[in-house]
């Protein structure tokens, strides 16, 4: 299988020229195409419908169409879309907590997404970063440029973008072996069982919707510990808890957290929303970020204070002593 990506430039200008194996026989065409060509179901789907897969001589019409063993099958991987490079916004606001020649540290607001993507080609905290500091451009993937690591769009607090080459490699080489520090608040629901613990459970796609991640047997290895900071019983039993991150996965805490059936407030995506607290996002904030600086070899601390919103759902919550 090629393990070309879908970056829509010159490397994609060979040709896909093979026989369906028997593995595949009575697979939808545009799953096939996605397999063998190692790009995204979106991307096979828009090879298809522009005319480059071609079936027995024949082009698809339908990504719907299932081929049987033996069908050759050749796809135009040159015809796939080209993807634009983000571009600088300067109308963006961004909020810096630091910054020197090698590193940014961001408090992220609410609702800002941080690269480009699908459904997000503009507005997102890299293209307003550019506008500030154009060189990032040049830093990591073209795609994202700068970007160590992610928040969802709905979590707000603080991460850190590389402003060099030496310095993103070295920050990206620190997360890989876990030598970066990062601690999230979150308001769940219910009493955690214990005040404190480590949720040890391997995450993947989740089979049955691609967009969702889900405890998966054979997904990455995913850990992350917590502590119980208040409990509350008004308007409704749920807790404030202190997250660490030992990986850092997609919706890493969102998921281990809703697996132990304490899901994050306000999250629609993991089963945390309802009426009884309402909450415009799901309450979770990276408070806390610590790491070696990539340049000058000492320890970076950062904290900062809950957000309005995540400030204001809490204040909804008490303990009743009677």
């Amino acid at each position: 299988m090629s393990q070309d990506k879908f970056l829509g430039d010159e490397s994609d200008s060979r040709i896909i020229d093979e026989h369906v194996p028997a593995a595949l026989a009575g697979q939808r065409v545009d799953r096939i195409v996605s397999l063998v060509a190692d790009i995204p179901r979106a991307a096979a789907a828009a090879l298809i419908e522009a005319g480059a897969v071609i079936l027995d001589g024949v082009a698809v019409k339908a990504g719907k169409l299932k081929a049987t063993e033996g069908q050759h099958l050749k796809v135009e991987l040159a015809m796939l879309p080209k993807k634009q490079l983000p571009l600088p916004e300067p109308n963006l606001a961004v909020e810096i907590v630091y910054e020197d020649a090698d590193v940014l540290v961001i408090n992220k607001h609410a609702g800002i997404v941080v690269h480009p993507g699908a459904g997000n080609p503009t507005g997102t905290l890299v293209n307003a970063i550019l506008a500030k500091y154009p060189e990032i451009a040049n830093v990591g993937d073209p795609f994202r440029p700068g970007v160590v690591h992610r928040l969802d769009a709905g979590t707000t607090g603080l991460m850190m973008m590389a402003r060099t080459s030496r310095a993103y490699d070295s920050l990206v080489d620190a997360l890989s072996r876990r030598a970066v520090t990062r601690q999230y608040l979150a308001l769940v629901w219910g009493h955690m069982s214990a005040v404190s613990g480590v949720i040890d459970a391997p995450l993947g796609r989740d089979q049955r919707d691609p967009t969702k991640m889900a405890v998966l047997r054979d997904g990455k290895v995913a850990r992350t510990t917590y502590e119980v900071r208040k409990a509350f019983n008004v308007p409704v039993d749920c807790s404030l808890i202190k997250c660490g991150l030992e990986t850092g996965r997609t919706h890493q805490i969102r998921v281990h957290l809703a697996t132990l059936g304490h899901s994050v407030v306000g999250d629609v995506v993991y089963g945390g929303a309802r009426s009884v607290l309402s909450s415009p996002r799901p309450m979770l904030h990276a408070t806390s970020l610590q790491f070696t600086h990539p340049a000058l070899g000492k320890e970076m601390n950062f904290t900062v204070e809950l957000p309005q919103d995540f400030s204001a759902v809490l204040a909804k919550c008490s303990q009743r002593t009677d």
